[in-house]
């Protein structure tokens, strides 16, 4: 699993950045987690920060979801893949 934060640095983002890994770790994931801040290629993703991508799909953007959001949209990217 790749998840990719897309962000500016701001608290928001960092916040975003904390729930993700704080999920991956308590869940137990074998997941990739890198920081998309490149405005070249945030763009691709997005214009409205943070936002929260699961292999390559945006899952969340624009806002800072709880931390029981993460996890649901993590297990549900899983869920996804799994089929």
């Amino acid at each position: 699993m790749e998840i990719k934060i897309v962000g500016t640095h701001c608290v928001r983002c960092r916040t975003l950045e904390n729930l993700v890994r704080r999920a991956v770790k308590e869940l137990s994931l074998d997941a990739k987690i890198s920081y998309v801040d490149d405005p070249r290629e945030m763009i691709k993703y997005t214009l409205s920060t943070p936002a929260l991508v699961i292999d390559e799909r945006v899952v969340i953007k624009g806002k800072v979801p709880t931390y029981p959001q993460v996890v649901s949209l993590i297990t549900t990217s899983i869920d996804d893949v799994r089929g």
